[in-house]
């Protein structure tokens, strides 16, 4: 049989090197690559595409709550949480991981995981993308995007959000405007915008969500119509329909 690939995701390098010695000793599982932020381990998962993911929670850029939601519209490798906090045990199984290890944990409880993470990459029974998103505890704040996942040629890399001008939809597809270049991802703009947050990005009109940090002036046009100038000189028409966004503008500048 195939061997599982595993990726080891923690920011001490000395956890890492405890997992990883626990595992070479394994037939059936290969060690694909190790993270030591929510950054790397978002990028190397959606690029290795390992089966299961050895993840610690309280890393620096994103924690492992984090890395899940933005990795499971790609990829649903199998999850062991690896922390020394229980406090993160509920929630970890709230997002349906397949185990759990406080650390410092044995050999004989790493086993019981790995026990564990087979029968679940053999059944193949973990629940659906749309279940697993519902089922990420809410924050005490909404969780809004702050950055977005895009293909670069052959790489993918992230676009921060505060860098983006506007979007601009055309079908199911969104161009992301920022100072340097443009990328394109495949998304609705109406699926999209309920992830962004409404203090900083308002929709203006079918096609388009501008960002109020950028806006340089509005005018009042004509029928209830706006147009908007944005810093970067891109001039847009803020459609009547969608008029009562503009509180969002004047909310900001009170």
């Amino acid at each position: 049989m195939t061997p599982w690939k595993a990726l080891i995701v923690d920011d001490e390098a000395l956890a890492r090197l405890i997992v990883r010695t626990m595992l070479q000793t394994e037939p059936d599982m290969v060690i694909i690559g190790e993270a030591a932020n929510g950054t790397d381990a978002t990028l190397k998962i959606l690029q290795q595409k390992p089966d299961v993911v050895f993840l610690d929670i309280q890393m620096a850029e994103a924690d492992g709550f984090e890395v899940l939601r933005e990795i499971w519209p790609y990829h649903r490798p199998a999850v062991v949480f690896t922390t020394a906090y229980d406090r993160y045990a509920i929630r970890a199984f709230e997002v349906s991981a397949v185990d759990y290890l406080l650390k410092p944990f044995t050999e004989i409880r790493f086993q019981q995981a790995l026990a564990r993470v087979r029968r679940d990459l053999l059944t193949s029974q973990r629940p659906g993308l749309d279940t697993l998103v519902q089922s990420l505890p809410a924050a005490d704040s909404p969780a809004y995007l702050k950055r977005i996942l895009v293909k670069d040629k052959r790489k993918q890399c992230f676009v921060r959000l505060d860098e983006v001008f506007y979007l601009d939809a055309t079908g199911n597809y969104i161009t992301l405007h920022t100072k340097t270049r443009d990328f394109l991802i495949h998304e609705s703009l109406s699926r999209l915008e309920t992830r962004l947050d409404p203090n900083d990005f308002v929709r203006i009109n079918r096609s388009y969500i501008i960002n109020l940090n950028y806006v340089q002036e509005i005018e009042n046009y004509f029928n209830g119509e706006f147009h908007v100038t944005l810093t970067n000189g891109v001039r847009l028409k803020w459609s009547r329909f969608y008029r009562d966004n503009i509180k969002a503008f004047y909310a900001r500048n009170e």
